[in-house]
């Protein structure tokens, strides 16, 4: 029976040690409990030199042995921002009114952002786009002051404009009825003389051929107007093709009179 209970009684005790800068308060130690049947009273050492009889309790000390040791520091002072916190917020049972003026401060500088973004933002999109716009001196091109007074009465003068022959003619009384009464359901591209000019004595054109691109020469052809000698176009003095290859009537540009004596183009 004795033996029995000596069997159960067997306790065998481990702990671990882990690595730590830390001193250990006691060294660790493993207990083996071996079970006895009869004998005096255990003893326990702190060392496995001392010489001890077997079946008894022995405790063993050294780097084998494992063992666990927990320290916790109690020394360890938590810093103070008290020189950082606002005087509102210092004391706990103290009621923070604070609030408002800080969420206004908030929004005034959210907001000032918000208009210094938008801000930058439109002069580098101003900027870019004006990058894209024409030049000076394409812009000094986009338009044409022509003074009518130095063109004579049945005559034709070529200006340049945006690179291109501009034809400005004078038209005499007789060429202005002559345009006027043509049936313009014989025409290849049908277009009225009224259509074509917004003085009936002065015809505005591009001097281009719509054939090929040629320059025609004026007054000439078997009409009386423009005739290309490249292809053998022929114009009148509406700038309407009438005999030839062409299959447009000359461009009309933009142009207006806002004086008496000077036409603008353009």
């Amino acid at each position: 029976m004795i033996g029995n209970l000596a069997k159960l009684s067997y306790v065998r005790g481990v702990s671990q040690s882990v690595a730590s800068g830390i001193k250990a308060a006691a060294v660790p130690v493993k207990v083996v409990s071996e079970p006895t049947v009869a004998g005096p009273t255990p003893i326990v050492a702190s060392s496995p030199l001392c010489d001890l009889p077997r079946n008894v309790v022995r405790a063993v000390s050294g780097v084998a042995a494992i063992g666990q040791i927990r320290l916790a520091h109690t020394d360890i002072q938590v810093p103070d921002f008290s020189d950082y916190r606002r005087d509102a917020v210092k004391r706990p049972n103290a009621k923070n009114n604070s609030s408002d003026d800080r969420a206004a401060f908030t929004y005034l500088m959210v907001g000032g952002a918000v208009v210094s973004t938008a801000y930058v933002a439109k002069s580098m999109v101003a900027t870019f786009v004006s990058s894209m716009s024409a030049s000076a001196d394409v812009l000094a091109m986009a338009k044409i002051e022509v003074k009518l007074s130095d063109i004579p009465e049945g005559k034709s003068v070529t200006f340049k404009w945006r690179g291109k022959p501009l034809f400005i003619r004078h038209r005499t009384p007789a060429e202005i009825s002559a345009e006027q009464s043509v049936n313009t359901g014989t025409l290849r591209d049908p277009q009225s003389d009224a259509d074509r000019v917004k003085n009936p004595e002065w015809l505005v054109v591009i001097g281009v051929c719509t054939h090929l691109g040629c320059v025609p020469i004026a007054n000439a052809g078997d009409f009386g107007g423009y005739y290309c000698p490249c292809h053998g176009s022929h114009y009148d003095a509406s700038g309407r093709i009438r005999k030839g290859p062409a299959p447009l009537n000359l461009e009309v540009p933009h142009y207006e009179f806002p004086e008496d004596g000077l036409v603008v183009v353009g």
